[in-house]
């Protein structure tokens, strides 16, 4: 654990490209209603914009899942599975999808990981920024969000999910938030809610509250 001091807040986009939310292929893998997925792409555009009226940094994390970045096991899922590799560097597919970064705002890749934490001078840039809380949007809860928050509450990091600026892929949405509030103590909430774009509150523990020991 790095011991995360920072109080500041960033807004963390993750994988809103052509190849996770706009493609003929990925409304096809898309196992609910297409427009469920629209909404989570216009969600994640409004909270973008929120989050600069309010002066909060955006970071935009993207994927790309050429064959040459990826791992043994990677290769062999992909194969077994019939997957065909997604965001090629340089492709149509390997775009953002209805939002970009503006002048300024950082861009960090994903070579065949889920975890934006593996992504180059992701963790880095946060420390150096003093950010200690994640707000997070994007593309899939159960996927990418989910293990860049798990990640983020290892490190020390608050995280909050905005749950109308994503959506499931493989697992019950409403699962995956729950998941994520139980296991990782995140704050579920809309870009709409003020105190999302605010660190929580910390919570210490008294000197002075006695230890309970197991009796007997």
């Amino acid at each position: 654990m790095t011991g995360v001091t920072g109080e500041g807040t960033a807004l963390v986009v993750v994988d809103v490209q052509n190849d996770f939310c706009a493609s003929p292929a990925a409304l096809a893998r898309f196992p609910g209603d297409p427009a469920v997925l629209e909404a989570a792409v216009a969600g994640t555009v409004r909270a973008v914009a929120e989050a600069r009226a309010r002066n909060v940094e955006v970071i935009f994390v993207r994927f790309t899942g050429d064959p040459a970045h990826q791992g043994p096991a990677w290769r062999r899922r992909d194969h077994a599975l019939g997957k065909r590799p997604k965001c090629l560097e340089g492709s149509w597919g390997a775009e953002f999808h209805a939002v970009a970064p503006a002048p300024g705002e950082r861009v960090f890749t994903k070579r065949a990981r889920f975890d934006a934490f593996l992504g180059d001078g992701f963790e880095a840039h946060l420390t150096a920024r003093g950010t200690g809380h994640l707000v997070l949007a994007g593309l899939y809860a159960d996927v990418c969000v989910d293990t860049t928050a798990r990640t983020a509450f290892q490190k020390g990091f608050h995280v909050t999910v905005l749950t109308d600026c994503t959506t499931s892929l493989h697992l019950p949405y409403d699962a995956a938030l729950r998941f994520m509030r139980v296991v990782y103590g995140a704050r579920t909430t809309t870009a709409a809610d003020p105190a999302a774009w605010t660190a929580p509150a910390p919570a210490y523990r008294s000197e002075e509250e006695p230890c309970l020991r197991p009796s007997g």
